[in-house]
């Protein structure tokens, strides 16, 4: 929303903090997921992050975070995708916390967990980046696109997990360029209104 330039109303839903907001009715009642992002246009209720950063693109196509070749395009989503499906979900906190409550894991099995899934899904995408012509200062030459909206959050969790990032060189330059604009920063963790 930031990139689009639109103007937003920030709720915080707190994941860990008095007890799992998420999953409180007034939330499901919103996202019977019970997980974040939930994006309310009207009287719309959009979930899940791809789902919403598409129904922006689409309804606000300037500046425009798709390429508009074909395989390109692909190619951009390839890579959301290969974050939002492949590494992501078995590495989020509703995973996390049922490793720990439920499964009764030590904290140690569980970050290891965490860094087995993050480190065999960047190794696969590192190789992928390193390797296409297209890759330039981001993930799109110098254009910014929907893959750098996944790489930066995912390099921020592995950083919150103190992955070493050091055999991802192309990883971590895309997430550190991206993190130089303006609406990555404004929307980084630590610039939130709720952010302690």
């Amino acid at each position: 929303m930031n990139l689009k330039g639109l103007d937003y109303d920030y709720a915080s839903v707190y994941l860990v903090r008095d007890g799992d907001e998420q999953l409180k009715p007034d939330y499901r009642a919103l996202n019977p997921d019970g997980i974040v992002p939930t994006l309310v246009d009207g009287g719309a209720v959009l979930t899940q992050s791809l789902a919403i950063a598409e129904y922006l693109e689409e309804t606000h196509p300037e500046p425009a975070l798709l390429p508009r070749d074909q395989l390109d395009r692909a190619f951009v989503h390839s890579v959301a995708l290969q974050i939002a499906c492949d590494i992501h979900p078995v590495d989020n906190l509703r995973v996390l916390k049922y490793l720990k409550r439920e499964l009764k894991v030590p904290d140690d099995v569980k970050d290891a967990w965490y860094r087995h899934w993050i480190e065999s899904g960047f190794a696969s995408l590192e190789m992928r980046l390193a390797n296409d012509k297209r890759v330039g200062a981001l993930t799109f030459g110098d254009t910014l696109t929907l893959a750098d909206l996944y790489i930066v959050p995912q390099v921020f969790n592995a950083q919150r997990f103190s992955i070493d990032l050091t055999p991802y060189p192309t990883i971590r330059r895309i997430a550190e360029r991206a993190n130089q604009i303006d609406a990555f920063a404004r929307a980084a963790p630590a610039n939130q209104p709720d952010a302690e």
